[in-house]
């Protein structure tokens, strides 16, 4: 995992454990002096994505708009590198040793760690949460088609939310895409997922032909979105972050190699350098990244992911 400060960390906050509520401390995280706040900002997540895969398949969305910002093949996941400990950590800053997440039979009511820091209902702290209580205006959505991924978030966190059946995308891309240019004038966050290429793998093996090709399927339909952006004129002020959980090796992952722990990450936008290879990152990064863009003066005090400062132009 990456330097200081890091989810080792959190032995010296083991005193926040059982804490209710999301204790807060001020650390600065006004963006960068010149840089406009965002407007807007799209996680386009698919699930269980090797870098390999991502590099072996057709797609010519996403190349062309991470070619404009910051991509890294070399992105740290959480362990175990299972589905619901991982996306947990991308949208709450921290790693299962605090937010208690150990595995996809998780719950709330009963958990074998119980978070160190909880809302009055028991739910975890997390980057929609923080927005919503931080930012005024703060318009956030979740969009997903496996069902055990909202769990640890209050449905409070979202103005809207929609699951889809059957591993199907197309529809909550259309409902994204409504939902931006509903809300073009106000601060925005939308996380948009896809798990069809995660069980793609299950099903035929990772990086078989069926793999590559439920990525290249997820490619175009983010494409659309894009478009759609496009057409509204609100392409080029909006932020992009491209995010998985893991990647998988043979039909299964949750192990430590390589092939399951090594991930692609990306992030495009004003304020973003162009054509820059970030060496060193953790997904717990990503969600002080989010507060950093909308401007957000607190960061939990238990999240043990920071800023790469290299990313910003």
């Amino acid at each position: 995992m990456s330097g200081s400060p890091s989810r080792r960390d959190f032995l010296r906050l083991g005193a926040l454990a059982g804490v209710v509520g999301a204790a807060t401390l001020a650390r600065g995280a006004a963006a960068p002096k010149g840089m406009a706040l965002a407007k807007r900002v799209v996680l386009l997540s698919l699930d269980g994505i090797r870098t390999d895969g991502l590099r072996q398949a057709r797609t010519p969305r996403l190349d062309a708009l991470f070619a404009k910002g910051v991509f890294s093949n070399s992105t740290r996941d959480v362990m175990p590198s299972v589905t619901l400990p991982n996306w947990t950590s991308l949208l709450t800053g921290c790693g299962p040793e605090q937010h208690g997440v150990n595995g996809n039979g998780w719950n709330r009511s009963a958990p074998s760690l119980p978070s160190v820091a909880r809302d009055a209902e028991g739910y975890i702290p997390s980057v929609f949460s923080e927005l919503k209580r931080q930012i005024p205006g703060m318009k956030t959505a979740f969009y997903w088609n496996w069902q055990p991924l909202i769990n640890p978030y209050n449905p409070a966190s979202f103005d809207e939310a929609a699951f889809e059946e059957n591993d199907g995308y197309e529809g909550n891309c259309a409902k994204a895409l409504a939902f931006l240019k509903a809300n073009r004038e106000s601060p925005t966050l939308v996380f948009l997922y896809d798990v069809h290429t995660d069980h793609a793998g299950h099903k035929h093996a990772w990086m078989s032909p069926e793999y590559i090709t439920a990525i290249e399927e997820s490619d175009a339909a983010f494409g659309k979105v894009l478009d759609g952006l496009e057409a509204e004129g609100m392409l080029a002020d909006t932020h992009f972050l491209f995010l998985t959980d893991h990647g998988g090796k043979g039909y299964n992952h949750g192990g430590v190699s390589p092939e399951e722990m090594v991930v692609p990450w990306g992030i495009v936008g004003p304020g973003i350098r162009q054509g820059h290879d970030l060496a060193l990152n953790d997904t717990v990064n990503t969600a002080p990244i989010l507060l950093r863009l909308f401007g957000a003066a607190e960061t939990p005090a238990h999240w043990t992911g920071r800023v790469p400062e290299e990313i910003f132009a």
